[in-house]
């Protein structure tokens, strides 16, 4: 073999030799074989807490709701805020077009109204939620309010309702709003927005409207009709 024909054979074998090892597996770590990634397990949705459904009146004719017979839940205590607060109840319960619900015409400002649940205080955290079935007037809108543990009362900053025209079921959910602080005596909000609150412990649940009532009549109220939450209980 001459000088260059061996030249030629020493580069084919280290080439071929460069290809098998670019081709050959990593080999595995020290401390035992690699591991695939473990995907992190999807957040659950919280589980119904408590349904409101009202109660109607005698014939669903309406009239101002009583605090204790008007509510359907009995775990359930409802009170409201505000200047001059005042809900009608009317409607009947199983007519989708027209179910059991309170009415806000007659209220003289701003309002708000909520549940106390017999059975603890709730957890609002994670992917928690509440459900209304709202029909509306003019601008109004009830956006929902939490009162924490530490007594502050808060607003989100989402809202239902909007349809003069029919009743329509929303969710909301805690976890994609943002919070103001309430002056839930007067049913004001007051400072700038947060993005997050201790929704662990809430005592009371309900929502707020922001416009004072018109009366009877097109012009400006709320109805609302049954009422979900998604969350859990915490003991007392």
């Amino acid at each position: 073999m001459t000088y260059r024909l061996a030249i030629a054979a020493f580069a084919v074998a280290a080439i071929a030799g460069g290809v098998a090892s670019a081709q050959a597996p990593a080999a595995p770590p020290a401390g035992g074989a690699a591991r695939p990634a473990v995907p992190a397990e999807n957040p659950q949705r919280s589980g119904l807490l408590w349904k409101e459904e009202w109660k109607q009146n005698d014939g669903g004719k309406e009239g101002p709701i009583n605090v204790a017979a008007s509510v359907g839940n009995p775990d359930l205590e409802l009170k409201m805020y505000g200047p001059g607060p005042a809900l009608n109840i009317l409607g009947k319960n199983g007519d989708d077009s027209n179910p059991a619900h309170v009415f806000s015409g007659e209220a003289k400002g701003p309002m708000a109204f909520a549940f106390h649940s017999k059975k603890g205080t709730a957890d609002l955290s994670g992917l928690s939620r509440i459900r209304v079935n709202t029909k509306m007037s003019g601008l109004h809108k009830v956006y929902p309010i939490v009162k924490l543990a530490s007594g502050d009362w808060y607003m989100a900053d989402k809202a239902a309702g909007g349809s003069i025209k029919d009743w329509v079921i929303e969710d909301i959910p805690f976890s994609d709003v943002r919070w103001y602080k309430l002056d839930i005596a007067n049913v004001v909000t007051k400072g700038n927005p947060v993005d997050k609150i201790d929704l662990s412990k809430v005592e009371e649940i309900g929502f707020a409207d922001l416009i004072p009532a018109s009366g009877h009549g097109p012009g400006g109220w709320f109805d609302v009709g049954q009422i979900e939450v998604y969350g859990k209980t915490v003991a007392r």
